[in-house]
């Protein structure tokens, strides 16, 4: 954090006046980033796999998580609209996600509506974040906040922030922070609401905070007061989740056909005229390629295999045209094969590859058995056996009459040019 001294001045009577110098607070990286940070590094540790973001705004948090590979399902609400339809085709996958997709299924829903509406939709959560939330709520909502996030979703985990108004006047000029702020509370006064909500619900918490104070005004605490509340005994049941009545209240956003069609998957009532009034519409949902999905775990195996099979053949082409100017069969006058970058193994990997069966060549053919293929890191987490290997590519890369092994031309046109 730094502090900038700024000289201020004032006209009065048409004379300047000298105002004193006013200490100007800067945060690094700023307090937003940090807050966001705080979450993902708490995501991190706890690799929840479902995750809500109440009050999302323009979705930036769900933008730094989706990139966790622990979460399989991200939610954002907000009640305003606007926020959330102006970003949320950032949330889309893009072209590199399909041509390196998650190991799990991750879906992106945003929702339209207020935080103390209960939806069955966040039922079942391991964590919920409600980032610089409860300030705009009025008192009625913030009456109502702790029976819906606690008491009726009652997710795992429950991260909240809230500006500590004790650090206030070490900004110039600051009554509330924000001008939609109902309210900001010292740190004793969220302490003593977040112990008894955490009491009343059956959740232990624990406070910490984000922007800390400059030198000589630690007394002051952090700039953003941050409560981690966990559920005590757990995650909640599925079958207490189960037995939930469903409860759809959040609305639909007009202009569903300005989202990206290639990449998003609408909910099949948004294509009827006169939905139920029960089942109200998300904003936008979207799914990103895996490895759970047959057809990207063919394209990325079927890519590997034939990326592997290459560079063998490649760095058995020296040895065979040693050997064939020891049995007098004197090849092309051509550069031999440049040196192959690769990845690097330790020393329990390459003695696995090494005791593994070797390629071979018949004629004109390069053979690479598929053990020797599993033996490979990479290939490895992908195949489990070499059963699902041979199932998974028969169709796409040539196979020896047995199915053991991968087949290859053993020169192309290339090696010759090159």
């Amino acid at each position: 954090m730094e502090e900038n001294k700024l000289q201020c001045s004032s006209v009065i009577d048409g004379n300047f006046e000298e105002v004193p110098r006013e200490t100007v607070i800067q945060f690094k990286p700023p307090l937003y980033r940090q807050r966001y940070q705080f979450v993902k590094n708490l995501v991190e540790q706890h690799e929840p796999k479902k995750v809500a973001d109440l009050g999302c705004g323009d979705t930036s948090l769900l933008r730094l998580l989706k990139v966790n590979p622990c979460i399989e399902l991200l939610v954002g609400v907000d009640i305003n609209e606007d926020k959330l339809r102006w970003r949320r085709d950032t949330l889309a996958p893009f072209m590199g996600d399909f041509l390196k997709p998650r190991d799990l299924n991750l879906t992106i829903t945003l929702y339209h509506g207020s935080v103390v509406e209960r939806d069955s939709r966040l039922l079942g959560f391991d964590l919920i974040t409600c980032i610089e939330l409860i300030e705009h709520l009025d008192s009625g909502d913030l009456a109502r906040f702790p029976e819906v996030v606690f008491g009726y979703l009652s997710p795992s985990m429950i991260v909240i922030s809230t500006p500590n108004s004790e650090f206030n006047p070490l900004f110039p000029s600051v009554t509330l922070r924000d001008s939609d702020h109902k309210f900001e509370w010292t740190r004793m006064e969220f302490q003593t609401w977040a112990l008894s909500v955490a009491n009343r619900y059956d959740y232990s918490v624990e406070f910490t905070g984000v922007g800390e104070p400059p030198a000589g005004a630690e007394n002051v605490g952090y700039c953003t007061q941050i409560g981690i509340f966990q559920k005590n005994g757990g995650k909640a049941m599925e079958s207490c989740v189960s037995e939930q009545h469903d409860q759809h209240v959040y609305k639909a956003t007009m202009g569903l056909t300005m989202l990206p069609r290639w990449v998003l998957n609408f909910h099949p009532q948004a294509i009827l005229p006169n939905p139920p009034k029960m089942l109200k519409l998300q904003v936008f949902t979207t799914s990103y390629p895996s490895l759970q999905q047959e057809k990207f775990f063919k394209l990325v195996l079927v890519n590997e295999v034939s990326q592997q099979v290459e560079s063998l053949r490649v760095s058995h082409l020296p040895r065979q045209k040693k050997q064939d100017e020891e049995w007098g069969d004197k090849p092309k006058d051509s550069k031999a094969p440049g040196p192959c970058f690769g990845p690097v193994f330790t020393e329990v990997e390459k003695a696995k590859i090494e005791n593994s069966p070797k390629p071979f060549c018949v004629g004109d053919k390069f053979f690479v058995p598929l053990q020797r293929l599993l033996a490979y890191p990479k290939l490895n987490r992908l195949c489990a056996n070499e059963e699902m290997m041979r199932s998974v590519i028969a169709d796409s890369i040539p196979l020896s009459s047995d199915g053991s092994a991968v087949v290859a031309d053993l020169r192309d046109y290339f090696d010759e040019q090159f």
